[in-house]
């Protein structure tokens, strides 16, 4: 398979690109380098630097490359910032992905495995969640992130479009090559580790909300576990697999969380990344960052019947593990 992978210089589309190229798959990475990393495009991967927001020229790239199916990771996708500043997540994450699929058509190109988030959810009324719930966004992210789902389905009606959407739970964790590293960095594990690091404490956002220990609880999953589960998904979209719709006519794209089923406070998660360092971290608590409900996790049941996905790495130590001996192997991140 010929696989386009959008922000595949970026976290999870370098760890994902490692394993297509694993399994034996030909990829290019489209980044812009905006906040992914050169040096993360792993080394048999073809980079080429531009936009996918550029219809014509991503239609030309797809025909050039002879590009089979395409996993589209690139997006913006600071919960805070979309908040502040939500004109440019709507200009990147809904008039950008409009264009990747528009470029998509005119390349003849209708295989999608599209990188979606739990944040669509909002505050939901369960837990776990299952993809049958409610969408009902409460930051501007999310809301980008529904409205390309929506898309993707009505292409899909429309023009035959076969695919895969796959809603992440907090992604965490590294291969030996790749981890994380943004610029400003919001998630949690990388700054509990920067902290480490720098000797200073870490700040909590929130302290009250409804959950046993007053802060947010979150389902992680291992960034290896999400480039497998892209893998699966990118194979459930061959022409003419029931997954994702008939050989012809209108397609329906197959919808899965991703996430282990378990949630972990941010005070537990402090807690698991003091027994890899071996040494307390101290504490500082701020207050809620607007957008952040209490409790997100996953129902991946469908993604285990349906994909035969399972995680494997979904211990929170080894997923912290993994992103602590990433950054004790690159003290000074990526080199470039």
């Amino acid at each position: 398979m010929r696989i386009l992978v959008t922000g595949g210089a970026g976290y999870v589309g370098s760890v994902s690109v490692e394993a297509f190229l694993e399994a034996g798959h030909e990829v290019t990475v489209l980044d812009d380098l905006s906040t992914g990393h050169r040096a993360a495009v792993p080394a048999g991967a073809a980079l080429e630097v531009g936009s996918y927001a550029e219809a014509t020229a991503v239609a030309a790239l797809l025909q050039r490359r002879r590009i089979d199916a395409v996993l589209h990771c690139g997006a913006k996708s600071l919960v805070g910032e979309s908040m502040t500043d939500p004109a440019i997540y709507f200009r990147a994450n809904v008039a950008g992905g409009i264009a990747l699929l528009d470029g998509m058509r005119a390349a003849g190109v209708k295989r999608i495995v599209f990188s979606s988030t739990a944040s669509i959810y909002g505050m939901p009324d369960r837990t776990p969640v299952t993809e049958s719930d409610p969408l009902r966004p409460i930051n501007a992210y999310g809301e980008t992130k529904r409205t390309v789902e929506a898309a993707i389905a009505w292409y899909g009606h429309g023009y035959g479009l076969r695919g895969v959407i796959l809603r992440y739970f907090n992604a965490a964790g590294a291969s030996v090559a790749n981890g994380e590293e943004h610029a400003p960095e919001t998630h949690l594990i990388p700054n509990i580790l920067a902290a480490v690091e720098q000797g200073r404490e870490v700040t909590l956002f929130g302290e009250d909300y409804p959950t046993p220990d007053g802060t947010c609880v979150r389902d992680y999953i291992h960034v290896k576990d999400l480039a497998a589960a892209h893998l699966a998904a990118l194979e459930a979209t061959e022409p003419a697999d029931p997954r994702t719709g008939p050989a012809t006519g209108p397609c329906e794209p197959l919808i899965c969380n991703l996430g282990s089923g378990t949630g972990f406070s941010n005070r537990q998660i402090v807690a698991a990344a003091e027994a890899v360092v071996g040494h307390a971290i101290p504490v500082k608590m701020g207050p809620r960052r607007a957008g952040d409900p209490p409790v997100l996790v996953a129902s991946a049941a469908t993604a285990a019947a349906v994909l035969g996905w399972q995680p494997r790495h979904d211990t929170i130590e080894e997923m912290i593990g993994s992103a602590w001996q990433w950054r004790l192997a690159h003290p000074g991140g990526y080199a470039e």
